[in-house]
């Protein structure tokens, strides 16, 4: 056992369940918690000195949405792993961890078709000029059509990422009719075909592309991917749709962008700069919101009653398997090596 750990007593369980007032638990998160006897500590630790303190003696912590950074991690003594109860991990120090012979574990597919559909929503908004044409309805013009509208069967969609969630807008998109080229280092041209997908580097990828979608996860090499460099290099007839992560994106080089027409438009549900989760409602300051040639919603791309069922009770069942000494089904650092027992698959 890692001295740097305190050895475990006849005890229950501690879980520690942070963001549980933006993202509350489920009666069927507990139930399932409530099978290894766990003593669950909610809160939503948006101040990391009180989430800190209330995970020191935990088991196990599940996070939403907040931070988990080396400071964190080195100050929990029992800690055996972090639930991420979603996809991205950008938000935890996966090596801080792993080091420390915690299990990270996330969901990576709990929430594919909501981002696939939401993303072809925002296309679809720009595609055929919705906002436009809604206004024009309320306020009783006579509609002009605007030039931007294309028919979507001649155009093409640019994915920078084609894992699950492009892979799944591709089956979308093609049902328009819509070609498809994608930038994604991890995979071959044959998985590309198969997907429906003609791979291609990422300069082309953004030369082509009518509408650029992320998928990246982000890291440091993608952080900022996108700056006035790259969007100088789209055509000015193209439109950014981001439901991937808002840092992927230099947010001040887009909204120039968009206001000297480098790009024609932009679709965004993630954010670098607005924190759509802060209590009491977020602030409108943001150069975003004094451009027209956007469409935003609040970082909602993940949601349905189903993903959100499944995403408590697969977060709750990963803690489940990992307290009861099982592998478990999605390790984010499978190459850990847990400073307590647990029996990895064959």
């Amino acid at each position: 056992m890692d001295a740097t750990h305190t050895p475990d007593t006849d005890r229950r369980p501690v879980v520690v369940r942070l963001n549980a007032e933006t993202c509350a638990m489920t009666d069927e998160e507990r139930a399932i918690l409530a099978s290894v006897d766990a003593h669950v500590v909610e809160i939503e630790g948006a101040d990391e000195e009180e989430a800190i303190e209330a995970s020191r003696e935990c088991d196990a912590l599940m996070v939403v949405s907040a931070y988990v950074r080396a400071r964190h991690i080195e100050a929990m003594r029992r800690c055996r792993m972090i639930s991420r109860l979603g996809t991205g991990v950008d938000k935890i120090d996966i090596e801080a961890a792993t080091r420390r012979g915690i299990v990270v574990t996330n969901l990576p597919g709990f929430c594919t078709d909501e981002v696939a559909d939401h993303t072809l929503a925002l296309l679809l908004t720009v595609a055929r000029q919705l906002d436009v044409f809604r206004a024009a309805m309320r306020q009783g013009r006579v509609p002009s059509p605007p030039p931007e509208v294309r028919r979507l069967s001649t155009r093409t969609v640019g994915l920078i990422g084609l894992g699950r969630i492009g892979r799944a807008v591709t089956t979308r998109a093609r049902g328009f009719g819509m070609r498809v080229v994608a930038f994604d280092p991890g995979v071959t041209p044959p998985e590309a075909a198969a997907a429906g997908a003609e791979l291609a580097d990422f300069d082309r990828v953004l030369s082509e592309a009518d509408y650029l979608c992320l998928f990246c996860p982000l890291t440091s090499d993608t952080r900022q991917l996108l700056t006035a460099t790259e969007f100088r290099r789209m055509k000015p007839s193209a439109v950014l749709v981001n439901t991937g992560r808002g840092e992927l994106v230099n947010e001040e080089d887009l909204a120039a962008a968009l206001r000297e027409g480098v790009i024609r438009a932009a679709a965004i549900d993630v954010y670098a700069g607005i924190d759509v989760f802060v209590a009491g409602g977020f602030a409108t300051d943001h150069p975003f919101f004094g451009l027209e040639n956007i469409v935003m919603t609040p970082h909602v791309s993940a949601y349905s009653q189903e993903s959100l069922v499944e995403q408590k009770i697969d977060g709750a069942q990963a803690v489940v398997d990992v307290l009861s000494g099982r592998w478990p089904e999605h390790p984010v650092n499978p190459s850990v090596q847990p400073w307590f027992p647990v029996v990895r698959p064959d």
